[in-house]
């Protein structure tokens, strides 16, 4: 039995004295009504409605049904409401993790925006170099920039991440210019090896891809740091652009090997499979895309 239904159709012949009126009311027929009476009685073993041809009015046991009944719906009323409501006006806590580097230079710059926006919500944001797990950890978005693993969670694309092999000007006067992939074994790197990859660099051109390991001084899960080490002129470091820009434009590093390409890694909202995404993630993850989702040089690992 539908006990809702029942309600529903109790409280509707009750309202209009009638089971055909009541039908027509909730779009079905007097049959219906009658059914859903009979079957709400029938589970209650009480008669709720004294019957005539024409009229049904409501026994002593029926009003005080009745009158619990109306409190009961309007209460399922205002929940469905209250949930309707939320899905347009989002409120409460928004948990988000991202990487340390993109959060203090790229995220944290637009969260004003965001919270202007729906300023009902409440924006937590967790930022580390760690792959902590979204569920576990309980957050409801985690930003990620890598080249995924397929798991049980679901992944949004953002943007791409490009990167390139930089230098400062006074290492590669001393220690030379790389000009092939294979050069890169008898120069110190600056690594960032906590990607699928590991310590390994791909690089591709017109001849094919190549695999390097490189003898590496530095291993570190921030790209700034990788960068700061590579201004100082401590070794060839694998720079996501965005990261390495700023240093680029004042001269403090140049780019080598241009002719190749690393594999871009991706920014990517990564959260729960969830049968309703609610809409305070939706409406995150979409600022995001809007703001980010249109440029070619992307965030940067951690």
């Amino acid at each position: 039995m539908d006990k809702v239904a029942s309600l529903r159709a109790f409280v509707k012949v009750v309202e209009s004295g009638s089971f055909a009126e009541a039908g027509r009311q909730l779009r079905l027929s007097r049959s219906a009504i009658s059914k859903y009476i009979a079957d709400l009685e029938e589970s209650l073993g009480a008669q709720l409605l004294n019957r005539t041809t024409r009229h049904a009015s409501p026994t002593e046991n029926g009003q005080r049904y009745f009158e619990r009944a109306v409190v009961i719906l309007s209460e399922i009323e205002a929940a469905d409401q209250a949930v309707t409501q939320a899905q347009s006006a989002p409120r409460g806590l928004l948990r988000v993790n991202a990487p340390m580097s993109f959060g203090t230079m790229r995220l944290g710059p637009v969260l004003a925006d965001f919270m202007e926006n729906y300023s009902e919500l409440q924006l937590q944001i967790v930022l580390s170099d760690d792959l902590l797990d979204p569920v576990q950890d309980g957050f409801d978005v985690t930003l990620r920039i890598a080249d995924l693993e397929s798991s049980s969670l679901i992944a949004r694309k953002i943007m791409p991440v490009p990167r390139m092999i930089c230098a400062s000007p006074d290492y590669l006067a001393q220690h030379g210019t790389p000009k092939h992939p294979q050069d890169l074994r008898a120069h110190a790197s600056l690594t960032y090896g906590f990607l699928l990859t590991g310590n390994q660099w791909k690089l591709t051109g017109r001849d094919g891809d190549h695999w390097i390991q490189p003898d590496w001084s530095l291993c570190v899960n921030n790209a700034e740091v990788l960068r700061d080490a590579a201004i100082k002129g401590k070794g060839l470091a694998l720079l996501p652009q965005f990261i390495a820009a700023d240093a680029l434009h004042k001269g403090e590093l140049r780019t080598v090997l241009d002719d190749y390409s690393a594999p871009p890694l991706a920014l990517y909202a990564v959260y729960p499979p969830t049968r309703h995404l609610s809409v305070k993630v939706r409406l995150f993850i979409d600022f995001l895309v809007e703001r980010f989702g249109g440029e070619g040089e992307g965030a940067g690992m951690g």
